[in-house]
């Protein structure tokens, strides 16, 4: 009996043990609520997992550019963003894969800006895009791929490893969100109703080499493998950014790369005009993205392809999906308009 309560008192502390360790992980992870709120995007898709025609990938240049809510309002199209800050290649592969364990979008988007980089560029974007990814094979692999030379598999494992010394760093933040969350984005959408007119921008450098890397093509090959396999259309698009540049030369290569394999590919710098972009008024930090009302244009203009070019339908009809997306629209125009007060 005695050996009986014993056993019973050392299961009952490693329960105790195992339960502190957890929640003191847990407060001690960034919650990306209010700060570095871009760290909170990856997460936000799983709650809206399901029955979209169009999933985007990429960096800044998709979440920044491109509006689900005009996408529906105007053609019916159901899109959702899964892009997140400095979203290299092979992360939006394993971004895609585990998408596809949750639905088979008809389109899937690929901006192509993340061609330029070969190699993960730090910890802190790789953080933004893995820390709130659900454990899979897709967020093994996408560890692996984009660790840099410093980083230890095991503190994405255990977060404590990593995040240990925030004790004295903690704020409200992270006690309000240390069991709930809220959305930062409207279907992956960041909304930006900001002015700041286009400016002068950096000197235009000549690179001593253009080729994109190996390991960029390698992983567009495996996103177009997959899109294949999956039965989903890949379209590859860049955004009408003017800064960083995106050279001649880069351009050839993608054209090239379509042309090759039947894939469409939307230089969207190259169609401001016809857009009707003025980067004047349509862009919130002088010309690198868009704001709100440069994101209406873009997915107007892009919606319309998405329509008449690859045979989108028109889900407004559905009542199900409305009900879901005149809800969303609702409170979409409802923060648009108190932002603009």
């Amino acid at each position: 009996m005695k050996k009986r309560r014993n056993i019973l008192s050392i299961g009952v502390v490693l329960i105790a043990f195992i339960v502190a360790f957890l929640l003191i992980s847990k407060l001690l992870q960034p919650k990306y609520m209010t700060e570095l709120e871009e760290g909170s995007f990856i997460s936000e898709y799983y709650r809206e997992a399901g029955n979209h025609d169009v999933i985007f990938l990429g960096d800044c240049e998709v979440y920044a550019n491109y509006s689900p809510m005009e996408l529906y309002r105007d053609y019916g199209i159901t899109a959702y963003i899964r892009g997140t800050p400095q979203q290299l290649v092979w992360m939006s592969y394993y971004i895609a894969e585990e998408t596809f364990r949750q639905e088979t979008p008809r389109v899937l988007v690929f901006n192509v800006n993340a061609m330029r980089y070969s190699e993960p560029v730090s910890e802190a974007y790789n953080r933004l895009t893995i820390d709130k990814m659900r454990w899979s094979a897709s967020k093994t692999g996408i560890i692996l791929a984009s660790m840099t030379e410093e980083e230890q598999f095991l503190s994405y494992v255990f977060p404590i490893l990593r995040y240990h010394s925030r004790f004295d760093q903690l704020t409200q933040e992270d006690f309000t969100y240390l069991f709930q969350v809220k959305n930062n984005t409207f279907n992956g959408f960041q909304l930006h109703t900001e002015v700041e007119p286009a400016g002068a921008l950096p000197v235009k450098r000549v690179l001593a080499d253009y080729r994109f890397g190996d390991i960029c093509y390698e992983y567009l090959d495996k996103l177009r493998v997959l899109c294949e396999e999956n039965g989903t259309k890949l379209i590859l698009v860049k955004a009408p950014s003017l800064y960083p540049y995106w050279y001649e030369e880069y351009d050839a290569q993608i054209r090239e790369y379509a042309k090759k394999h039947g894939l469409s590919y939307y230089n969207f710098a190259e169609q401001t005009d016809e857009i009707g972009l003025d980067f004047a008024a349509d862009t919130y930090d002088g010309g690198y993205h868009l704001n709100l009302s440069g994101a209406n244009k873009l997915s107007r203009y892009f919606g319309e392809i998405l329509v008449e070019e690859h045979g989108l339908s028109d889900q407004r009809q559905n009542p199900n999906i409305a009900a879901v997306y005149d809800k969303k629209l609702q409170e979409y125009d409802r923060i648009i308009a108190e932002s603009m007060r």
